[in-house]
């Protein structure tokens, strides 16, 4: 019993003093930017028929159906659409190389549910979760990795009292869990939603949904539904991945695995079915889960890269640490843990 009291006061101590899979977040952080990026360039030849005020859509429809909030529900003007949608790109874009920090995190997050909003036809599910997902992601310190190197945040940071910058430990470290749980969330609900169904039942909803004119890859999409083995063992195979996708998360050494096996799944879905934005947002979450793999793949990157490629890099690999009197009691240093729960 005592080593169990124990062990939960060191989690505890934990929590309070070790960022969480930051490298995993600043990969959440940068695949999300770059989905808006490629959502808005992707429709950017269409755009004015697409989302402008003259379009399929005309503004006036627009908003009489909006039941959320839009920032291009507040002007029909040509001009403010073509402002708002090239803002996107430049937000998007500063996302993906990260610059802006949590501000810029925040902008793309409204414009991006806006765009959303504006065409909700477009829509391939993807944006439910990057709606709910983002804003955990302004807790965490996502701007750590896989982002150019400005020092402006750093400075900013160093003016503030320190401990309130001990808070921002828990605070990271809640943002990583409400990602994790999100996740798992999705998967769960998924899974036992596909279990009420007679086609996910009887082994045959592989058959159907790769035969959806809209979803079917022509050429590859037959190799699989036209085999009753590979449609089976879809069918079930993907159900029990969802069901227990969370269990497989729980347990240290199959994490890495179930994150892998999620990503696996997902470019499948990307490939066959088309669903780009859906399935590149599922593996931004992943990468949660894949922190300790992803550090332990940088560190190998860097070893065998040019000294003058990664100095730069070196500046933001590691949270800053605390100043000696300003750390919580107990705590000698600040360390990245691999895990994320």
């Amino acid at each position: 019993m005592r080593d169990l009291l124990k062990n939960a006061t060191a989690r505890l101590d934990s929590w309070s003093t070790d960022y969480a899979a930051v490298t995993g977040v600043s990969g959440t952080r940068l695949l999300l930017g770059f989905v808006g990026l490629m959502y808005y360039v992707g429709q950017y030849q269409e755009r004015n028929y697409l989302f402008g005020p003259d379009g399929v859509l005309p503004h006036e429809e627009f908003t009489a159906q909006l039941t959320g909030f839009s920032l291009y529900a507040l002007s029909a003007s040509p001009w403010y659409f073509q402002l708002l949608y090239h803002l996107g790109i430049a937000v998007a874009l500063a996302v993906t190389l990260g610059v802006g920090g949590r501000p810029g995190l925040a902008l793309h997050w409204v414009l991006l549910w806006s765009v959303y909003q504006r065409q909700p036809g477009l829509l391939d599910g993807g944006d439910n979760l990057a709606y709910v997902v983002i804003p955990f992601l302004l807790l965490t310190r996502c701007y750590d990795r896989f982002a150019l190197p400005t020092g402006l945040a750093n400075r900013l940071v160093q003016r503030l009292p320190g401990r309130l910058r001990a808070l921002s430990v828990p605070f990271h470290n809640l943002g990583v869990l409400m990602v994790a749980v999100q996740i798992c969330l999705v998967y769960v609900v998924s899974g036992l939603y596909k279990v009420m169904g007679e086609e996910w039942q009887d082994g045959t909803a592989l058959f159907y949904i790769m035969r959806v004119a809209e979803f079917e890859l022509p050429g590859w999409s037959n190799l699989v539904y036209e085999n009753d083995l590979l449609v089976v063992l879809g069918t079930y195979g993907t159900v029990a991945f969802l069901v227990y996708f969370p269990l497989g998360v729980l347990v240290p050494a199959l994490r890495p695995w179930a994150a892998v096996a999620s990503i696996c799944f997902h470019l499948s879905i990307a490939f066959f079915m088309g669903l780009t934005g859906f399935a590149l947002t599922m593996i931004a979450c992943d990468l949660v889960f894949l922190s300790g793999a992803l550090d332990r793949a940088l560190l190998w990157a860097r070893g065998r890269l040019p000294r003058t490629w990664t100095a730069g890099a070196a500046d933001t690999a590691a949270p800053a640490a605390l100043p000696e009197a300003e750390r919580p009691s107990g705590e000698s240093g600040t360390k990245t843990a691999a895990e994320p729960v």
